[in-house]
């Protein structure tokens, strides 16, 4: 068996399933789908505006507290470690308690966090209040692509967890313009508190909601979760459906192993560590320096602060339209193709984005660094964001699903503290030109990864994915693996 994974963008059904064909879906189950993914991908706009706003904050909260560049990374970082240890645990309250009350969980932390972060009379209650907040922020970022992918079928699951993605860029933006209207006033506690409307309206929606029929199969509950199939497919799919993830369930249970136990499989542990390539590559490329830092950036050209915060609002514009093209292509270009094209988009945005620091400051500059980091952002959302977070979503076991997801998304906020607490004093120490040119390096080596890599997994139901991945790892038929 070699380590090259197969890069055809068609899907390779497994011989031991038998997935009936795409059928339209029912305009009933289309609104109860849409409706399922606009309460849960809440999660992802609270998650999007809660790392988005501390942009226009900080400024304000500098001058407030009295902030170093080490402060500003620490304030900025909290979140991020919080968001660390609440993807550990989100994916095992995901597997133990179900998508949909770990979710609830998540919604209650946010309501509270918000509160807490806007109120924060000192700069350790603002880290711990941003540190707890963070642990809704990453349980929500484990919980919710999986709940999408397991209750999506097969022919839109790209577009419908990629819906995810949409939400937590539309959520940038819209803290992008909450900072630029209060940023007159310098009203950071405004912009932090905000975040509390819509962890409410997640909160109450999530009552409305189902699981996820696989994991109510994975509990036992067979009947709720056909009640939900018929609900999302064509009646006579339904059924069918119902036997695929039963018989993938059936095949888990005889192999009588415990969760730990299942990530020792080498074919598993395989599929793992790539999972985890995919979240470091996320984050080293340099997307959340310019989501955290876009004014800081702005204002090192000769921007005033409320300048470089209102035209912070091109990035977060283009994200949203970036990822929506993304989604519209996803499910018809497929995953790889799409994770080296944006990468190498990136690549050379951020090598022009270095280059441009050293043209002497103006008006003119500052705009085409604007242009350069708007242009960085939409390869970098259209791809490689839309990309990583779906693939996650869809590779991983059933049996270790959750578990597997919350231990990427946790080196992936690592990488993201990582980042956020450095990316300041390195600013500082090396310049502007050195750091962007750093993070181009980092999208090279991301390319080379990716080539050798990512997996394929347009349009496969996930049970005829596992069986896919599963028979690659252990190399049957001495094929060339596949992923």
């Amino acid at each position: 068996m070699t380590s090259e994974l197969n890069t055809s963008s068609e899907p390779h059904t497994s011989p031991t399933s038998s997935a009936p064909p795409v059928s339209p879906t029912p305009h009933n189950a289309k609104r109860f789908i849409i409706g399922i993914a606009a309460i849960a991908a809440l999660g992802g706009a609270l998650f999007g505006y809660d790392t988005g706003v501390i942009s226009g904050a900080l400024p304000f909260m500098e001058a407030h507290f009295g902030l170093t560049s080490l402060g500003e990374g620490i304030i900025t970082s909290a979140l991020l470690i919080g968001a660390a240890f609440g993807s550990l645990a989100g994916g095992r309250m995901s597997d133990k308690l179900g998508r949909r009350a770990a979710l609830l969980w998540a919604g209650a932390v946010f309501i509270g966090g918000a509160v807490a972060v806007a109120l924060a009379p000192t700069i350790v209650f603002m880290v711990a209040a941003r540190f707890v907040l963070g642990l809704a922020v990453g349980s929500a970022s484990v919980i919710t692509p999986p709940y999408l992918s397991e209750i999506a079928p097969p022919h839109i699951r790209g577009r419908l967890v990629s819906f995810n993605s949409l939400m937590i860029v539309s959520g940038q933006l819209l803290a992008y313009l909450i900072n630029a209207v209060l940023a007159r006033w310098e009203a950071w506690r405004w912009m932090l508190g905000l975040a509390a409307l819509p962890a409410v309206a997640l909160f109450v929606g999530l009552f409305f909601l189902p699981d996820t029929p696989r994991w109510y199969i994975s509990k036992g509950r067979t009947e709720q979760a056909a009640k939900v199939l018929r609900r999302t497919l064509p009646a006579e799919e339904a059924e069918g459906e119902l036997g695929l993830i039963g018989q993938a369930r059936a095949m888990e249970a005889d192999a009588r192993r415990g969760v730990w136990q299942e990530l020792r499989t080498p074919w598993v542990r395989r599929i793992l560590l790539i999972g985890v390539g995919l979240a470091i590559v996320q984050q080293i490329t340099g997307v959340n320096a310019v989501i955290y830092f876009a004014p800081k950036i702005l204002e090192s050209t000769g921007l005033g602060t409320n300048v470089a915060i209102t035209a912070t609002i091109a990035v977060g514009a283009i994200s949203v339209i970036a990822t929506a093209i993304g989604m519209s292509l996803i499910d018809k270009v497929g995953r790889r193709p799409m994770l080296l094209t944006g990468l190498s988009g990136m690549t050379v945005s951020l090598a022009l984005l270095g280059a441009s620091f050293h043209l002497p400051k103006s008006t003119g500059v500052s705009c085409l660094v604007l242009v350069l980091m708007v242009l960085y952002m939409g390869f970098m959302q259209a791809t490689l964001n839309t990309g990583v977070w779906l693939l996650l979503a869809e590779m991983f076991p059933l049996t270790v699903r959750g578990l597997a997801m919350g231990a990427t998304v946790f080196v992936m906020w690592l990488a993201n503290f990582t980042v956020a607490l450095a990316f300041p004093v390195l600013l500082d120490a090396a310049g502007a030109s050195v750091t962007f040119w750093l993070f181009g390096l980092m999208c090279v080596l991301s390319l080379l990864f990716c080539k050798r890599y990512a997996p394929e997994t347009k349009g496969m139901a996930l049970e005829d994915l596992e069986h896919e991945l599963r028979r690659a790892g252990r190399g049957d038929g001495g094929e060339e693996a596949r992923t």
